[in-house]
């Protein structure tokens, strides 16, 4: 998705700054194990990994742009979904 065209426009990256994000992105990740699948909770069966990465990486929350989707069932397990820019915000402050 980061490298689609128009995404690439909005932030100014090349591909290769792309290519070097994900790669530090990668590297401060830590892999988690999925004990257990919650399925199904949304509505987009392509959504339920993402939800299930957070749930089982204890993840304070939840961040992407599609906070409706996620909002409902997020809430059933204590997490927090916010948009990028609202965690922008929070980190700022």
């Amino acid at each position: 998705m980061l490298l689609r065209a128009e995404q690439r426009l909005a932030t100014g990256m090349s591909e290769a700054d792309v290519a070097g994000f994900l790669a530090a992105l990668a590297s401060a990740s830590e892999g988690i194990e999925v004990h257990f699948r919650w399925r199904p909770q949304l509505g987009d069966p392509a959504d339920e990994m993402v939800l299930e990465a957070a749930i089982n990486g204890q993840a304070d929350a939840l961040v992407t742009h599609n906070v409706a989707d996620f909002a409902g069932a997020a809430a059933r397990f204590g997490l927090r979904v916010l948009t990028p820019g609202a965690l922008l915000k929070e980190l700022k402050s």
